[in-house]
């Protein structure tokens, strides 16, 4: 973003689906638009799908009772980025989970008492072995908090907040993505994996 200003940055942004109001400003570096949890997973999906943008879609198919096909999704795709851009990000993106505010996707993490705040371990276990790659996300005041998590063949994205700005964490301790987002996600990918067709998501 210093190095080439924030209007190629909305640019490319654009071209990965979010069409919500981003001001040509500095500060959209930190995240301070406000942008929804489908047009991110939307975005993140680029960097999964090796550079190519794929619209997300609710419905893919229809049928009626005999099976015949009323309708069908063709998926609408576009090249973003190249794919060695995709796969420097998803790589910088692992670190978060091995070394960074994601890690506790990867062990037990009960031995870091940063995380256990007044007798409640926040977020463990999971200990995920699997190559995940994620980001972590926390607003002003503690008002809302995501994780974008990536496997090889599935964005999941999770945010808590509330609709009214004032509805907020009263401290960082439980107020940050890894401890309030990240644990639905664990949760979810855990639930997920126990079901035997979608073990491919590894």
């Amino acid at each position: 973003m210093d190095m080439v200003g924030p209007k190629p940055v909305i640019e490319l942004i654009r071209k990965m689906g979010v069409t919500s109001p981003i001001p040509a400003l500095p500060a959209i570096a930190l995240g301070t638009p406000e942008i929804s949890l489908f047009e991110l997973v939307g975005a993140y999906g680029t960097f999964a799908n090796q550079g190519i943008y794929i619209k997300p879609i609710m419905i893919t198919r229809i049928e009626d009772k005999n099976g015949m096909v009323l309708f069908e999704v063709v998926p609408e795709t576009k090249d973003v980025i190249s794919e060695e851009a995709a796969y420097v990000t998803v790589n910088l993106m692992q670190g978060v989970t091995e070394h960074g505010s994601g890690a506790r996707l990867r062990h037990a993490g009960l031995e870091k008492t940063n995380y256990i705040y007044k007798n409640v371990v926040s977020g463990y276990p999971y200990v995920f072995e699997n190559a995940i790659a994620g980001k972590t996300g926390t607003t002003q005041n503690q008002s809302d908090g995501w994780f974008m998590g990536m496997v090889p063949n599935l964005v999941t994205g999770v945010w808590v907040g509330g609709e009214d700005r004032s509805v907020h964490f009263k401290d960082i301790g439980f107020g940050q993505g890894a401890t309030m987002a990240l644990p639905i996600w664990g949760m979810y990918m855990k639930g997920a994996y126990e079901i035997p067709r979608t073990r491919n998501f590894y």
